[in-house]
């Protein structure tokens, strides 16, 4: 047994026993000791291996930029962080655009658009497409990260990296889909076809929202590791598995409208499943790619 499947075996039969990724995590803190942090292991890591819940929220505020690589800076720059958050829900405030029965997403919503100036000249005016990804991106987040502070900036530099990183890669995700779909199971992709179904996958839920509202947060936060990390490509991996999770339910119906529903709203039980295998697939295809789209 090679040393790679010897520490495979040890990692499922850790998770197994409830001891989940009880080597990564001791990994991880080595790393973390690092000063300055190497952005490099901490990406190469994140790629590799699910965080540690306990250090996800400041791996990623380290992997986006929120905080600097020097653990001195860490503390003054989250009161600068928090100073600002203040001063903008301060002005949202003022000019009456949020108040304190705001729900939160919706305020760090305004605050995104006032520093982005693109803030609306009313709060009732229709909100835009991006603003919807915006809404179900801080929603799943809101989950994940309990401290308003970093999760504003976790949010603000997620959706800031998906428009700007990402912003030529996106939009070749369905096309990858249907690569790598051909290559699992090229019947199912007949289907999808037959059905005029695959230019209508509801691929905005997927690659825009990154499956926000689509899993629960406990597996998507295991997705997000790795776009933040620097690969949108997951995305791609995780789509081909849904459809193939449910091939038989998506075989036996007709309609693209009907596989579109069903798509939209897919059984939440599976979702851990679908997440672990969607990672294997994406390292059998890509290997463990870093700092990739």
């Amino acid at each position: 047994m090679t040393e790679d499947s010897q520490r495979n075996f040890r990692s499922v039969y850790y998770e197994k026993m409830g001891f989940r990724g009880v080597e990564e995590k001791k990994s991880l803190e080595i790393l973390l000791k690092d000063d300055p942090l190497d952005i490099e292991k901490l990406c190469t890591f994140s790629q590799r291996f699910p965080l540690p819940s306990m250090y996800r929220a400041l791996v990623w505020k380290v992997l986006l930029g929120i905080l600097p690589p020097h653990h001195e800076s860490h503390a003054q720059v989250m009161m600068y962080h928090k100073d600002q958050y203040c001063d903008i829900l301060h002005a949202l405030k003022v000019i009456r655009f949020v108040s304190d029965a705001t729900p939160q997403v919706e305020v760090y919503l305004r605050m995104h658009q006032l520093e982005s100036g693109k803030l609306p000249r009313s709060p009732s005016f229709p909100l835009e497409p991006e603003d919807e990804v915006f809404l179900a991106i801080a929603k799943a987040m809101e989950e994940m990260v309990k401290d308003s502070v970093d999760c504003y900036w976790i949010i603000r530099c997620f959706v800031n990296q998906l428009n700007n990183k990402y912003r030529d890669s996106l939009p070749q995700l369905p096309k990858a889909l249907e690569q790598y779909l051909n290559l699992e199971d090229s019947r199912l992709l007949n289907h999808l076809k037959s059905c005029s179904a695959v230019s209508k996958l509801p691929y905005d839920l997927w690659f825009k929202r990154c499956f926000a509202g689509c899993l629960p947060e406990s597996s998507l936060q295991r997705v997000w590791d790795k776009v933040v990390s620097g690969s949108c490509k997951i995305l791609v991996f995780v789509a081909v598995e849904i459809l193939l999770t449910f091939k038989l339910k998506i075989m036996a119906l007709n309609s693209a409208e009907e596989i579109t529903k069903f798509l939209e709203n897919i059984p939440r039980d599976s979702s851990d499943a679908i997440v672990s295998k969607a990672i294997d697939l994406w390292h059998k295809h890509c290997g463990t790619p870093v700092h990739s789209a």
